[in-house]
């Protein structure tokens, strides 16, 4: 298979062949490098390159050149190649053409000339970018086929498990493809689907989590007996907490029931995470946190839930799911929130079937060009609507509040205004759900006119809310009536449970030496940046804690 593809275009000879030299420098042993001095060569190149049937990774283009700007080569090379990342080279007097250009074309990042040295200013940058363009589109598939019907909820689960710790896999449905139904049916028990067949075609039979990961190569087994630092969850505060303590030289160890990224790892866009104006996605975020946090020393440990956590003096027990434990010197609670679920008639029976909770990127092919339902009026909620409305044929969104601007960001309700194919229905509710093996049709009711009405429904994805995922630690730390776990000051404020000479550190919580940080907390504000930020912060924590005991 040929190099994929990285094309360069400067209308001026000079910084042409310094960004062609420096290229080839640091990347042509993975990556072909083609060059092109202005737009329109550059787009009759890449047309032949289509033509070959060959894929470019990412386009690296002059914005001031006097034929075709860099954003209107842009506009057109996108259509050619979608996938591609969009980097643009400006000068000072640019910056805003740049900046506008996120907008247009979704460009990933520009940068401003001279990049001297390339080793500070290009290749880090270039480094990232084409790291997430091989996680989203140049991983090779490896082989890891899922057998099962779109409707079943156990064929969802794994195909969401290995979506979210971006296993590549093929999906095969047994009721389109012949062959696939051949399979399964010789084993003559289809109610045991999905099938999942692996490289080595090994057969797996509706697998649980943990024996999912353990065929796949998921580290899911503590590799020691006692550990400094123990961080239960792997969401945004607990992959930073991870980053800061391993980094920090603790002997450092995560788990995490399901995926790295919690909740906000299902989120398909993040547009106001600072640092990166075109937005990420939240496996994008979590990926990114996964490969830093094991490269400075962390453990993560996926696919393992933990059930409780015992105090024995200093030292600490988390207790896992397997029945095995971990001892710590110190713990950190960043277990997120638990998706609320609803008592509507029909959602319980179709979970997995039509109704799901949260995006479900995985679900997109299933529901193309049929019409979906987004329940909520968040900002979750409407990056999901923003989503699907690129490939459903219509998306409703069902919306409690008398308007979207009640809970959601300006800037995407501006969005969704924006696209035709997205309806918001405010001050209503889901009444029911019915249909024979999946969902079928949806009853709605308007909550001030008190009108009813039955639309035809493919699929429902709720966002209607969490609560703290905290039942682990119940009869260990204080929290309050809503489960939310009291730290620092509050412990003092709301609790008689503290008995240290000294005042609980910040994110300590009744118990010395176990913290709090993310959604989990109460008081903490609910947004990943924060969440990122207290995970980070409770290191220094745990460090005084340790230096006390």
């Amino acid at each position: 298979m040929s190099k994929p593809i990285i094309v360069t275009v400067d209308d001026d000879p000079q910084v042409l062949a310094a960004v062609r030299r420096d290229l080839r420098a640091n990347y042509a042993a993975d990556y072909q490098i083609v060059s092109a001095d202005s737009g329109p060569e550059a787009l009759e190149t890449l047309r032949e390159i289509h033509s070959r049937g060959q894929v470019v990774a990412l386009f690296l283009v002059d914005q001031r050149m006097p034929d075709m700007t860099g954003t209107e080569f842009l506009v057109e090379a996108i259509k050619i190649f979608p996938e591609a990342k969009r980097l643009l080279l400006t000068a000072y007097a640019d910056t805003d053409a740049a900046i506008q250009a996120i907008n247009e074309v979704g460009l990933d990042h520009y940068l401003l000339k001279p990049w001297d040295p390339p080793e500070a200013k290009l290749y880090p940058i270039l480094d990232d970018v084409l790291m997430d363009w091989n996680a989203h589109v140049g991983v090779p598939f490896d082989g890891v086929r899922v057998l099962g019907t779109s409707w079943s909820p156990s064929t969802y689960e794994v195909k969401k498990f290995l979506a979210r710790n971006e296993v590549p896999y093929r999906y095969i449905d047994i009721e389109r493809d012949a062959d696939a139904a051949a399979i399964v049916n010789a084993s003559g028990d289809t109610a045991r689907l999905p099938l999942v067949i692996l490289a080595d075609d090994s057969q797996l039979w509706n697998p649980d989590r943990r024996e999912l990961a353990a065929a796949i190569g998921i580290h899911s087994v503590a590799e020691a007996p006692f550990y400094d630092l123990v961080i239960v969850g792997g969401g945004p505060a607990g992959l930073a907490a991870a980053v800061y303590g391993s980094s920090e030289g603790l002997a450092t160890a995560l788990i995490e029931r399901e995926a790295p990224g919690g909740q906000a790892g299902t989120s398909s866009r993040i547009e106001n995470y600072l640092g990166f104006p075109n937005g990420l996605s939240g496996a994008d975020l979590a990926r990114r946190a996964i490969a830093q946090a094991t490269r400075l020393g962390a453990e993560l440990i996926t696919a393992l839930e933990v059930t409780g956590v015992t105090v024995d003096g200093n030292a600490k027990t988390v207790h896992l799911s397997d029945g095995s434990h971990l001892k710590a010197s110190a713990v950190i609670v960043a277990s997120g929130m638990t998706v609320r679920r609803l008592g509507v008639p029909g959602y319980e029976r179709y979970e997995g079937a039509g109704v799901y909770y949260g995006a479900a990127a995985t679900e997109a092919a299933t529901y193309k060009d049929q019409p979906v339902y987004v329940i909520g009026g968040a900002n979750s909620a409407g990056q999901a609507a923003v989503m699907f409305s690129k490939t459903s044929s219509t998306v409703t969104m069902i919306v409690r509040a008398a308007s979207l601007e009640e809970k959601m960001s300006r800037y995407l309700v501006d969005q969704i205004a924006a696209i035709d194919n997205i309806e918001v229905l405010t001050s209503t509710q889901v009444i029911e759900v019915t249909g024979d093996d999946r969902v079928e049709a949806v009853h709605l009711g308007n909550t001030v006119t008190g009108t009813e009405e039955t639309r035809d429904a493919s699929a429902l994805f709720v966002f209607v809310g969490a609560v703290p995922h905290s039942a682990v630690v119940k009869d260990l730390v204080s929290m309050n009536d809503r489960g939310f776990i009291y730290t620092g000051t509050d412990v003092l404020a709301f609790t008689d449970a503290w008995h240290e000479s000294r005042d609980p550190y910040h994110l300590e919580t009744s118990v010395p030496g176990v913290f709090a940080a993310g959604d989990v907390r109460e008081g903490a504000v609910r947004r990943v940046a924060s969440a990122v930020g207290e995970g980070s912060v409770a290191v220094t924590f745990v460090h005084r804690y340790l230096a006390s005991v």
